[in-house]
């Protein structure tokens, strides 16, 4: 069975690159062991946005006599009342499991289009041009690795699937637990222990590091933690986890004990679950990469500016490369990669013009975690600007004096912008706030284009919206 481009992988990097390679005309097959989009399509990046829709959804009904909304004139606000506001984590397991299926049956139909052959099956590398999937082999001039990754476990506490579990189990819980200790605060910790608090779980979210979120600006991470310690959230920085135990023999559900190490000292947590959340490690091993001489540092295989590893016609993106593993930067390195490729073979686009290869810009790569309140962020944080010696200015605008953020009744958050105070370029851009998600990208192409504070203090931005606080923080520079 022979193509021009064997892609091992469906994610966000892998279906990404299929689609754009059959789309310059290449005959591409993709190998994939599980299902098709890969974990952030069904494990990830979009079911966990169904079920913090779910929470919204239940907190915004806790709430609605605030905005003047009543049953019968009864005063939903009551707790007598609220109290008696039940969530069905199945009904909600069901919806979320329904998201996926239906964004994973949407790849499915771009595969069918552009004639994209599926393979079903692990997938071994066992030459320069081959590889075997069960008792198959594919010849293709071209092999692109796009695995992914898998979730990390600490070695004292591995997955049991029940009481301690990874991110796979806690998007489909059969029953909410009382309480829940959350190992990591990254973007899937923080995700999940605000979802599980919203549902009504006593969290506990323990970070080793000094603050919470530790890729985003030092305030931003400051406010999440006082937004989520508001809500009743048990947040613990600078904590160490030392061992996790179940007493198997205790008829108490909350039966797993939590040892952790801080500046106060050593203490313990009696919680019903734990959700590890410590990272992920990529998916390279048992891929045949001996076989072909491709090694790889701490799990990761080291390419090149163009994703190519060194070995014959064998490329490598997303989780597996030493770049930030997030799904949109795997589908930009995807685009980027066949795009090297089709430039080479000399393929040309839609509008019959020559394909060139376009760089990812890894300066300006946004971040976005979904919590409540959201965070989207974009460039240098203050806490580099200070390492790399820069003559930095700061403008801040709080969302407590937005009109729109006021109407909405979500006031927790700001804008915050960092710019050289030598030539007034923006450096870096860091929203939390309601909806904050949305409106990062008109930044991310800003910083791309090398804007100004004072250009973005002249631009004039939609009243009422929670993207003026934009102009606002500008204007503060």
């Amino acid at each position: 069975m022979q193509y021009d481009i064997i892609v091992i992988g469906s994610g966000p990097g892998g279906y990404v690159a299929a689609v754009r390679a059959a789309q310059y005309g290449f005959n591409v097959a993709v190998v994939e062991k599980a299902e098709i989009g890969g974990i952030c399509l069904n494990w990830g990046c979009i079911p966990t946005k169904a079920l913090l829709k779910s929470a919204e959804t239940f907190q915004a009904f806790k709430h609605l006599a605030s905005y003047g909304i009543s049953f019968d004139g009864d005063n939903i606000a009551d707790p007598e009342r609220t109290k008696d506001l039940k969530a069905d984590v199945a009904k909600i397991v069901e919806r979320e499991r329904g998201v996926a299926d239906k964004m994973r049956k949407g790849v499915e139909f771009l595969f069918k289009k552009n004639k994209i052959t599926v393979v079903n099956g692990k997938a071994t590398i066992t030459g320069e041009h081959t590889v075997a999937v069960g008792d198959e082999t594919l010849e293709g001039k071209y092999i692109i690795i796009a695995t992914g990754a898998h979730p990390k476990a600490l070695p004292f506490a591995p997955f049991d699937g029940e009481k301690i579990i990874s991110y796979k189990q806690a998007l489909v819980p059969q029953t909410l637990p009382k309480s829940l200790a959350v190992i990591g605060s990254g973007a899937i910790g923080s995700e999940l222990a605000d979802f599980y608090m919203a549902m009504g779980c006593q969290v506990h979210l323990i970070e080793f590091l000094d603050r919470i979120v530790p890729l985003e600006d030092d305030d931003v991470s400051a406010q999440l933690s006082r937004s989520f310690r508001k809500d009743g959230m048990k947040v613990m920085v600078s904590t160490k986890v030392c061992g996790v135990e179940i007493d198997k023999e205790s008829s108490d559900p909350e039966n797993v004990t939590v040892t952790v190490e801080s500046k106060k000292g050593v203490e313990t947590i009696k919680v019903e679950r734990v959700l590890c959340a410590v990272g992920v490690a990529p998916n390279t091993e048992d891929l045949g990469l001996e076989n072909v001489g491709i090694a790889t540092d701490r799990g990761k295989i080291s390419v090149n500016s163009f994703y190519h590893t060194g070995v014959a016609n064998i490329y490598a993106i997303g989780d597996v490369i030493p770049t930030p593993a997030l799904a949109h930067m795997a589908s930009a390195e995807a685009v980027a990669c066949v795009e090297h490729i089709a430039e080479d073979e000399g393929k040309t686009d839609a509008e019959g013009r020559p394909v060139k290869f376009h760089p990812v810009n890894y300066d300006h790569i946004p971040g976005a975690t979904y919590t409540t309140p959201q965070i989207a962020s974009c460039g240098m944080t203050e806490r580099k600007a200070k390492e790399l010696g820069v003559n930095y200015k700061v403008g801040k605008f709080m969302f407590t004096a937005s009109g729109k953020a006021t109407a909405a009744g979500k006031t927790d958050g700001f804008v915050k912008l960092i710019s050289d105070a030598d030539t007034d370029k923006l450096l870096g851009v860091h929203l939390i706030g309601a909806d904050v998600t949305e409106i990062i990208g008109g930044m991310v192409l800003a910083l791309d284009l090398g804007a100004t504070a004072t250009q973005v203090k002249n631009t004039v931005f939609p009243h009422p919206t929670m993207s003026e606080a934009i102009r606002d923080a500008a204007e503060a520079l």
